[in-house]
């Protein structure tokens, strides 16, 4: 480990943690719709004292089991209602995930491979999104990516409390997210080893009773609760629509081609998006290895998997990132051209700095009405200083690619620091302006006025959060104060206004 970075590389990864999972935790509001509905289902628990059962604007709610509430509530109980307090919960579990990697890593190869997988993963453009945002899925593959971890360590080494401590991350995820925590240990291990030809250690592992009792203290008891309280209920919303319904067809409009998660990917690793398509040169070589064979095994289910799928989601391809960042680390060495190193980085900058620029010139031909309203906004929302950031990275990026004198491992922390920056700090903050900032002042005049409010053409909890209140779904009758698009408000004779900006607005319905 000769790099001037890798001597202290315990230190580059813990600032490179903190900005991506830290530093911007409360920056923004909260996004709509996931966001929303995961704080919203939150406040109401803490609300109503119901920690069992969840609900969103009264409503019951069966999209999720019921630990990141858990964990939600604790943090508001500590924090507060707002932004960081409702986040953080993902962030650490982001850490003991970007933990574990390394740990991992450095356990089956070295220093270095560890560094450069966990900087994947914490300094990668998908992850810095998801390690912030206040819902079930940093939690989720935390708990995936130990559970396989320890699968292979008990594999490998044959002690027992391996597989015990893979069989109570298993029932953890169980309880953060449901079956899909089984499913992807359960097939990844299945596969790995009928192609070693050990069906006999596989049924010996997944069927060991002491597995199987710990698992069962671990989950059952609120899958038990859930169900006494809810019955037939609880089944049909959870098991048959949130689970079985999710593979079948497409659920909320969720939908996509057999090829969704191509681009979501190759976007979603950048600025490593060279070194996962150098992994992808490599596949043939993975079959030489155990562990590289039991990665790219865990890896390609996921993808394949969810392509198959009938609801598409892009954070649903993340559940197989963890196996990837290892296996892009091994090949990261192979790769010779700087300028392709940086090129993918380059361009999404470049579109990022054109976007104020063309955003009112495609607003005509925009089909939806709010997006319409709210594109010629975008050269104010999008200033000067987020331009001459982009700008001034895309130079150093130029700069970076040609540059034969600075070790390729400083470049790329270099390009993970100007993009976790860039999108934190820049991008999500400009785009929160216009899209979020406005539902968060009029949720806050709510509850400063103690207003009790219709919601009429639209679908944003985080309103609920803001105000802290419930809402009525429906047209607005005389005397009510409604919150509603502003395309909406043609269907209305006469209002005052008590709130308006960018595409939404707050009136009071008058005769």
């Amino acid at each position: 480990m000769q790099n001037s970075l890798l001597k202290h590389h315990k230190l580059v990864l813990a600032f490179i943690i903190f900005l991506s999972f830290y530093a911007a935790l409360g920056y923004v509001p909260l996004f709509d719709l996931d966001e929303g509905a995961f704080s919203e289902a939150t406040r109401e628990m803490l609300k109503s004292h119901n920690y069992i059962t969840t609900y969103l604007n009264g409503d019951l709610r069966f999209d999720k089991p019921i630990l990141i509430y858990w964990l939600q509530a604790f943090s508001v109980k500590l924090f507060g209602l707002n932004e960081f307090a409702l986040r953080l919960p993902s962030a650490i579990a982001s850490t003991f995930w970007a933990m574990a990697i390394y740990s991992f890593t450095k356990r089956h190869y070295d220093g270095k491979i560890a560094f450069l997988a966990t900087l994947f993963m914490a300094g990668s453009l998908q992850i810095t999104v998801i390690a912030k945002a206040a819902i079930a899925d940093a939690l989720l593959n935390m708990f995936i990516a130990l559970s396989l971890f320890y699968l292979y360590d008990y594999l490998k080494s044959g002690k027992k409390s391996y597989l015990y401590l893979a069989s109570a991350t298993v029932a953890f995820g169980t309880l953060t997210k449901g079956p899909v925590a089984i499913m992807v240990p359960f097939v990844t291990l299945f596969i790995y080893l009928a192609i070693k030809r050990e069906f006999a250690l596989f049924f010996k592992t997944v069927f060991n009773p002491i597995v199987i009792v710990i698992f069962l203290i671990i989950a059952a008891p609120w899958y038990t609760l859930e169900y006494l309280d809810q019955g037939q209920k609880f089944i049909n919303g959870f098991f048959l629509k949130h689970n079985l319904s999710r593979f079948e067809g497409s659920l909320e409009g969720h939908s996509g081609s057999l090829f969704y998660y191509i681009p979501v990917i190759l976007i979603g690793m950048l600025p490593f998006t060279t070194a996962l398509l150098k992994m992808l040169t490599k596949v043939k070589s993975y079959f030489k290895s155990d562990l590289e064979l039991y990665l790219l095994i865990w890896g390609a289910f996921v993808f394949i998997f969810f392509s198959f799928s009938g609801t598409k989601l892009p954070h649903y391809i993340i559940y197989g990132y963890t196996p990837f960042f290892i296996l892009m680390a091994l090949s990261f060495k192979d790769i010779k051209s700087q300028l392709a190193l940086h090129f993918p980085t380059i361009l999404l900058f470049i579109i990022l700095l054109l976007l104020p620029f063309i955003a009112p010139i495609i607003a005509p031909s925009v089909h939806d009405k709010v997006a319409k309203i709210l594109l010629p906004f975008v050269p104010d929302s999008f200033g000067i200083t987020y331009k001459l950031y982009f700008a001034i990275s895309i130079l150093i990026l130029i700069y970076l690619a040609f540059n034969k004198q600075l070790d390729k491992i400083n470049q790329i922390v270099v390009a993970s620091v100007l993009l976790l920056i860039g999108v934190n700090f820049f991008a999500a903050p400009s785009y929160a302006k216009l899209a979020q900032q406005p539902i968060k002042e009029a949720g806050l005049l709510a509850k400063k006025e103690n207003l009790k409010v219709v919601m009429y053409g639209i679908n944003t909890p985080t309103f609920n959060v803001y105000a802290q209140r419930l809402v009525v779904k429906r047209k607005p009758k005389v005397g009510e104060v409604a919150f509603v698009k502003v395309t909406t408000l043609k269907e209305f004779k006469k209002y005052t206004t008590l709130y308006k900006k960018y595409g939404y607005a707050l009136i009071k319905v008058e005769k």
